[in-house]
C-alpha cells in the first residue's frame, strides 16, 4: 500500500495540487490540503480498501481537511451554499478535474501555468513560480535552468507567492485577449519542464511538457511559436529510445542508433516545424524546430546539414540574443568549419558563462577534435565540476579516460 501511495504522489500530485489551487485559491492552502489527503490515505486504504477513482478521492478529501482548517483557524465562516457545495464534492463525476469549458481550457495544470504567468509579476519570477509550484521542479533545477544561484531563485519565488497574495490576484484563466502578454512565459515553463525530463531521464516530466504542448496547439493552433514549441519537443522525444545506452548512460547525439529513433514522431515533427516556418510571426521555437528536424533528416550524423543549421542559428541569435545560443552556434560553426573556427567562438563565451557546464563541454570537445589533448582534458575536468545531472557527467568522465591524460 505504501509503494502505491508513493507511486501516485509521483504521477498524479502536481495535478491533484493545480485543482485544489483552483478550488481553494491559495498555493499555500492547496499544499496543506495536498499532503494531508496523501496522509490520510497513508492511513485508510490499508484497512478501508483503495477507491475507484483514487485521484478524485485525493481531491475531496484534500478539499475537506482544508475546509476544517480554515473553520479551526475561524477564517471561514460556514453558509447554506457552502453546506450543499460540500455535500455536492463527496462523489465527484468522472470529469471533476475540468473546468468551465467557456474559458477553452479544460486541464487545471495548463489552466495555473496561465494564472502564474501573471504580467504584474516579472518574468524569471513567472516562470520560477510556476515551475516549482505547478510542475514540481526542484528549486536547484530552476535555478541552474536560470543559471543563477538556488537562494536567489528561492527569494524570487517567495516574492511572487508573497505579491499575488498581497494584491489579490484571482486564480483565472485569462480571458483571449490577455493570453498573449502571458504566452512566451507559458511556452518557456512548458520547455523548461521538458528539458529538466530529459536532462534528468525523468520519462513523466517529458511526458508532461508534450502533453501541455499538445493542449496549447489545440487551444492555439494558428499561434506560430505554440506549433514551434510543439515540433520542437516532439522532435526531440522522438529520440528517447536511442538517448541512454542498456546500461542507462547518456548517448550523445552523433553516437545514437538512429535506427531507434521514433519515425512517425519525426514526420509529425517536421510537418509541424514546416508549418511554423511558413506562419508569419515565427520566432526563436519555431527556428529551434527547424534546427532539430535537420538533426532528425540526417540518416546518419555525418550528413548533417551544417551550413543550414549554422544559417538557422544567425536566425535565432538576431531573434533571441544570448550567450547560450551563441555557444549553439560556435558548436556548429566547428562542425560547418572545422574545429579551430569553434573555438575561436567559443573560447569568449567561457568568461560569459562561468557556471554553464555546456560551455567547457563544448571547449572540450572543439580541442579534442583539434588534437589540442591538454586543453581538452582541462576543459572536460571544468565541464564535469559543474555538471549536475549524473549521466551527463559519465559522458564526460568517459571522453576525460579516452584521451589517456
Amino acid at each position: 500500500m505504501e509503494d502505491l501511495v508513493a507511486s501516485l504522489y509521483r504521477r498524479e500530485s502536481r495535478r491533484i495540487f493545480s485543482t485544489l489551487v483552483r478550488l481553494l485559491g491559495s498555493f499555500d492552502l492547496a499544499e496543506d490540503a495536498l499532503h494531508d489527503a496523501f496522509l490520510a490515505a497513508s492511513e485508510q486504504w490499508p484497512s478501508a480498501g483503495v477507491p475507484a477513482n483514487p485521484v478524485a478521492w485525493l481531491v475531496s478529501t484534500g478539499r475537506f481537511r482544508a475546509i476544517d482548517r480554515l473553520r479551526r483557524d475561524r477564517r471561514l465562516v460556514p453558509l447554506d451554499e457552502q453546506a450543499q457545495d460540500e455535500a455536492a464534492f463527496v462523489d465527484p463525476s468522472p470529469g471533476w478535474e475540468d473546468c468551465d469549458a467557456r474559458d477553452g481550457i479544460e486541464d487545471d495544470r495548463l489552466r495555473l501555468v496561465f494564472t502564474c504567468c501573471h504580467p504584474s509579476l516579472s518574468e524569471e519570477a513567472r516562470v520560477g513560480l510556476t515551475l516549482r509550484e505547478v510542475c514540481g521542479l526542484t528549486t536547484e533545477a530552476i535555478a541552474s535552468a536560470f543559471l543563477v544561484g538556488t537562494p536567489a531563485l528561492a527569494q524570487r519565488i517567495v516574492r511572487a507567492k508573497a505579491k499575488i497574495a498581497a494584491a489579490r490576484i484571482p486564480y483565472e484563466v485569462p480571458g483571449p485577449a490577455e493570453r498573449p502578454a502571458r504566452l512566451r512565459s507559458v511556452l518557456r515553463v512548458v520547455y523548461l519542464v521538458f528539458t529538466e525530463g530529459q536532462g534528468a531521464h525523468a520519462a513523466s516530466l517529458a511526458d508532461e511538457a508534450v502533453r501541455l504542448a499538445r493542449l496549447l496547439h489545440g487551444l492555439l493552433p494558428d499561434e506560430p511559436e505554440v506549433t514551434g514549441l510543439l515540433a520542437l519537443l516532439v522532435l526531440h522525444d522522438a529520440r528517447r529510445a536511442a538517448r541512454t545506452s542498456a546500461e542507462g548512460e547518456l548517448v550523445p547525439l552523433e553516437e545514437q542508433d538512429r535506427s531507434a529513433w521514433n519515425r512517425d514522431a519525426i514526420v509529425e515533427g517536421c510537418a509541424l516545424a514546416h508549418a511554423a516556418l511558413s506562419t508569419r510571426g515565427f520566432g526563436a521555437y519555431a527556428l529551434q524546430a527547424a534546427i532539430a528536424a535537420l538533426h532528425a533528416e540526417a540518416p546518419v550524423a555525418s550528413a548533417t546539414d551544417w551550413a543550414q543549421i549554422v544559417g538557422l542559428y544567425d536566425a535565432l541569435l538576431r531573434v533571441e540574443p544570448s550567450a547560450v545560443v551563441a555557444l549553439n552556434r560556435a558548436v556548429a560553426v566547428g562542425m560547418r568549419d572545422g574545429p579551430e573556427a569553434g573555438l575561436a567562438l567559443v573560447e569568449p563565451l567561457l568568461r560569459v558563462l562561468p557556471g554553464y557546464h555546456a560551455a567547457p563541454a563544448a571547449a572540450a570537445d572543439l580541442c579534442r577534435r583539434a588534437g589540442r589533448v591538454r586543453e581538452a582534458a582541462a576543459h572536460y575536468r571544468a565541464a564535469i565540476a559543474l555538471t549536475r545531472q549524473w549521466p551527463e557527467r559519465r559522458v564526460l568522465e568517459r571522453r576525460l579516460a579516452a584521451l589517456g591524460t
